[in-house]
């Protein structure tokens, strides 16, 4: 089985898997993201204590992109602090720019590496950021949370 055979079952498996679909039980952070090209619509949930991601799901509808991005996204950061999911984010949305290309870094994407060439097919470029644009927000709103807390 070559690389692209295994990267398409990657991304099969998981966008018809549900295991990340479900409410978090108090969540902290609760960020819509919208992908009015396609109509991609996600709602990532994460529930965030002493700066690390204890919790994180989403809901929502979308292409098989959009929907295994998130899900694989979502796996990245469980366990993770902020600052490392702001990282991953980081990381991801180089590799699809072509601005990351480290093998070291993008092994710590993981299957996440998956997505590597999307940005030959530009219409679906969208539909695999929208996970990690929204987890950004999220990470955003959670520092403001904090800070403001700390005052």
């Amino acid at each position: 089985m070559g690389l692209e055979q295994i990267y398409t079952q990657i991304i099969t498996e998981n966008s018809r898997s549900t295991e990340h679909k479900y409410q978090v039980q108090g969540p902290t952070q609760v960020v819509e993201g919208v992908n009015p090209s396609c109509g991609d619509d996600i709602t990532l949930q994460l529930r965030v204590k002493d700066g690390v991601i204890e919790d994180a799901a989403f809901l929502g509808d979308g292409c098989a992109i959009s929907q295994a991005s998130a899900s694989i996204m979502i796996d990245l950061i469980k366990g993770k602090t902020l600052e490392e999911a702001q990282h991953l984010s980081e990381v991801f949305l180089g590799m699809i720019k072509g601005t990351v290309k480290d093998e070291d870094q993008l092994d710590q994407l993981e299957d996440a590496q998956a997505f590597k060439d999307i940005s030959h097919m530009p219409a679906r470029v969208k539909c695999a950021v929208l996970g990690w644009h929204t987890l950004q927000d999220a990470v955003a709103k959670a520092d403001k949370s904090t800070k403001a807390a700390a005052k």
